[in-house]
């Protein structure tokens, strides 16, 4: 999510006080298409943090210090590849999903005369048709016994707005729910709200609002800009 974006506190808690709506069939969603084959998978040792980084690059997906409001916005950054294998390690539930890179091309990314990654030009040897290529990714902390928290949800973009997202969120959810945890909570800008919302989060129930530390941000934004 970009770092100067606007966060909301989504909890599933609130599926319990929700007014139940008149049953019938869904409205079709006219931009839905039919996902290619997928595998998914909740092993973290087959997630490559290389591709993962280039995957969150390619969404535009910060995990940057959310600045303070008097901070300048700042373009969307690679993932520090040393915190990204230290998130994924301790991470409670890792979901990653992976589709055979022609499905890709048919989907509009080219297959160039050189083979890149996810669109960035990243030489990772996984162009070959029939290779399979990280396309999704979510994960979720937790601390095992009340509460979890859902985060850096990403679909390539040229593979959004086909379940996919849907299909993770609700991979997490279930396991964390069959461990009786249900207040699973997501930190979402604006742009991602009604996405989480078609997953089954919404307003928390109690009302509370999330806080985030800003006390020395622009400090810690510029260490870790400037090393």
């Amino acid at each position: 999510m970009a770092a100067s974006a606007k966060v909301a506190r989504l909890t599933t808690l609130a599926l319990f006080s929700r007014t139940p709506t008149p049953s019938g069939p869904k409205p079709i969603n006219p931009r839905a298409r039919t996902p290619p084959p997928i595998s998914i998978s909740m092993d973290p040792a087959l997630v490559d943090p290389a591709h993962l980084q280039a995957l969150m690059l390619a969404c535009a997906h910060s995990c940057a210090l959310r600045l303070s409001p008097a901070a300048p916005a700042s373009p969307v950054q690679p993932v520090d590849l040393g915190k990204l294998r230290t998130a994924i390690a301790h991470s409670f539930i890792v979901v990653s999903v992976f589709c055979g890179a022609r499905y890709l091309a048919d989907a509009g990314e080219g297959e160039g005369e050189e083979q890149s990654f996810l669109g960035l030009g990243l030489d990772l040897g996984l162009g070959r048709q029939g290779e399979q290529r990280l396309v999704g990714f979510g994960r979720a902390v937790s601390d095992l016994g009340l509460t979890a928290s859902v985060h850096d949800v990403v679909v390539h973009p040229s593979l959004q707005r086909r379940g996919i997202g849907r299909k993770i969120v609700e991979k997490i959810t279930r396991v964390l729910h069959s461990r009786g945890i249900y207040d699973i909570s997501a930190l979402c800008t604006e742009k991602e709200r009604s996405f989480f919302e078609a997953c089954g989060f919404g307003d928390d129930i109690m009302g509370s609002t999330t806080m985030l530390y800003t006390r020395n941000v622009q400090m810690l934004y510029n260490k870790n800009t400037h090393k």
